[in-house]
């Protein structure tokens, strides 16, 4: 078995990317700027304020990307107290994980008061650890936030497999050690020495995941 899971959220727990990409429709309207697309698909996986910058130069409106931030997660935050759009699959394995006595952590670039309403809906410590965006100093592509989640579950990061779905995210984890399983959402993964493609999570458990990793270090070793 690994010796931990660390999940991404945002497209991999939980497909919430159409809610912030609605959300920034919303925005450009309000500050009469302009969005489109391709745009949206660019901040996926990203740090909050990375994407705020993002949109303060694309978008062009005049807020400061602070602010630009805040007005998304009410957004967000809104459409996600209202439903909550599991991943398939994905309840399911953190439910055989959970009994296999496997420790989970949740990564995310997302800040705590948008994984709150998500965690509501999980049973009690299904997560022994959360790291999100506003807890650590560099986010994703940077491999603080795997690090990090691996510190406080005192494991090696090189014995975990992390979870993911965007490239930002696969390259933050893959430059923490970890082994990564893909299960590519709204954008396009390239392939990678530390990386394991999926269609789906349904029909996964825990002793898959312990083949997905040895198999990996198998490739690696040979």
């Amino acid at each position: 078995m690994p010796a931990a899971v660390l999940w991404d959220m945002d497209g991999t727990l939980v497909d919430t990317e159409p809610y912030w990409i609605a959300t920034e429709f919303e925005l450009a309207e309000r500050y009469g700027g302009t969005w489109s697309e391709a745009h949206a698909l660019e901040l996926v996986g990203n740090d909050l304020l990375v994407s705020g910058r993002y949109i303060k130069e694309h978008m062009g409106i005049d807020l400061e990307p602070a602010e630009i931030v805040e007005q998304l997660l009410d957004g967000v935050v809104t459409k996600v107290e209202k439903s909550v759009p599991w991943r398939p699959g994905a309840l399911e394995l953190l439910t055989d994980l959970r009994a296999a006595e496997v420790p989970c952590a949740l990564v995310t670039m997302s800040y705590r008061r948008f994984v709150d309403p998500v965690l509501a809906r999980l049973p009690e410590g299904t997560f022994e650890v959360i790291v999100t965006g506003d807890a650590v100093t560099h986010g994703k592509p940077h491999p603080e936030p795997y690090l990090e989640a691996a510190a406080l579950l005192e494991v090696d990061p090189a014995a975990c497999l992390a979870i993911e779905d965007s490239n930002t995210g696969v390259r933050s984890a893959e430059a923490a050690g970890c082994t990564v399983l893909v299960v590519p959402n709204h954008v396009p993964v390239l392939p990678g020495e530390r990386r394991v493609f999926a269609d789906t999570l349904a029909g996964l458990d825990a002793a898959g995941l312990a083949d997905i990793a040895a198999s990996r270090t198998q490739r690696t070793e040979g």
